[in-house]
């Protein structure tokens, strides 16, 4: 079966699940996550359904002792393949694991396909928390992004959700899109917080090879990297003026809305994808699922493989990438907890972590943990680099006896 290799772990551990929904309206012409776009076969809906049960419900067994606090459903476009599809997934996590009582699940949505019933049999079913994409609060541009939606059905679907009673709502911007100008940018977003979103994503538009943006970009008039850093450091001073805490390089939250799922990534915590292209952390292993929908479905079906890859990661290797996600994150990294989880020495990392604060890249905060400014986020790259070089070359420490 699909996880056949895990060990049942010890303890009473808490746990992220990912739930990859692959089907969109249409693709965007930035995407490059695994998607498609068109409408939905009642075959393959039917199919993929049964796939996800089985494995949903093959996996339960290796986790009993695990809790299960936050499910995340992304895409894709979740909000396309049905409230009633969307709670028979959850119905068999609910069944197949144990679901705290104060769990945080997260449904992404685009803005034309949510509905005041749609959304009323989604909080009923038991997600909490939404995350609209709305991207630009400039029709033209949705068009050129290929975006199925208008700002106004974006509002919309904002209000939706707090009528029905959603009390935990995201929404999604992009910067560095083609012809955007910085006073444009500037007042998106404070159109947008006129919506009054408990989170707040804004991501740098990234041009992907193989997809469509990509073939035309030479002309598409997008921002140079100055530009883009202007944008950035402009939304981080409106969202802190407007009461936001800037708790990840892209995230914005009010006090308590912080992603708790996405930290599950960023704090190197375990979590179970399910889907296609889904990812995992589990058990002392990383892996992830093919790519390819059909693959999945009959992987399942045959009681085959569905993974692509399946990797057990090295301590120093760990190490790296705690460095590298928690440096993202406004909790940072710290010395004792560096050196007990990974058993390698922080001195190095501290040498340069101080020669970066010389150029405030860097800050060493009162209980000891080594953060990133925002300008030290826009370089961000380069400093993990940097600190992963110096990582490598070091000595693990001894084990205590």
């Amino acid at each position: 079966m699909a996880f056949s290799f895990l060990k049942r772990p010890a303890g009473n551990k808490k746990l992220g699940i990912y739930v990859h929904i692959p089907f969109c309206k249409s693709k965007c012409e930035y995407c490059d996550f695994y998607s498609l776009g068109g409408s939905r076969d009642r075959h393959v809906t039917d199919d993929y359904l049964q796939a996800l049960a089985d494995h949903i419900k093959e996996s339960g067994r290796l986790a009993p002792e695990y809790v299960v606090d936050t499910v995340y459903f992304g895409g894709g476009t979740p909000s396309f393949f049905g409230a009633e599809n969307l709670e028979k997934i959850l119905d068999e996590i609910q069944r197949r694991f144990r679901l705290d009582a104060d769990a945080e699940i997260t449904l992404e949505a685009n803005p034309d396909s949510v509905t005041n019933q749609s959304l009323k049999k989604l909080l009923r079913a038991g997600f909490n928390r939404i995350s609209i994409g709305v991207q630009s609060d400039d029709d033209e541009m949705l068009k050129k992004l290929g975006r199925p939606h208008t700002y106004e059905q974006a509002r919309q679907a904002v209000q939706r959700a707090r009528e029905v009673g959603f009390a935990n709502v995201s929404v999604d911007l992009m910067y560095g899109l083609p012809n955007q100008t910085l006073t444009g940018w500037k007042e998106t977003v404070e159109n947008v917080l006129t919506l009054k979103p408990d989170h707040l994503s804004a991501y740098a538009l990234r041009v992907e090879e193989g997809t469509p943006l990509w073939n035309y970009r030479d002309c598409a008039n997008l921002p140079d990297d100055d530009r883009q850093a202007d944008m950035y450091l402009a939304a981080c001073r409106i969202l802190r003026d407007y009461g936001y805490e800037h708790y990840e390089i892209s995230n914005f939250a009010k006090p308590g809305f912080a992603s708790r799922h996405n930290l599950k990534y960023w704090n190197l915590d375990e979590y179970l994808g399910f889907g296609p292209s889904a990812a995992s952390d589990f058990g002392g292993k990383r892996f992830s699922a093919v790519a390819d929908l059909r693959g999945y479905i009959d992987g399942i079906r045959q009681h085959g493989t569905i993974l692509r890859e399946c990797d057990t990661i090295p301590m120093r290797e760990r190490a790296g990438e705690y460095v590298m996600l928690r440096l993202r994150t406004s909790l940072g990294i710290e010395e004792k907890e560096y050196e007990t989880r990974f058993l390698m020495p922080f001195k190095p990392l501290e040498t340069l972590l101080t020669r970066f604060q010389t150029r405030g890249y860097t800050e060493k905060l009162d209980d000891g943990r080594w953060v990133l400014t925002e300008q030290g986020w826009l370089v961000s790259n380069q400093i993990i680099i940097t600190l992963n070089e110096a990582q490598e070359r070091s000595t693990p420490l001894a084990k205590k006896r």
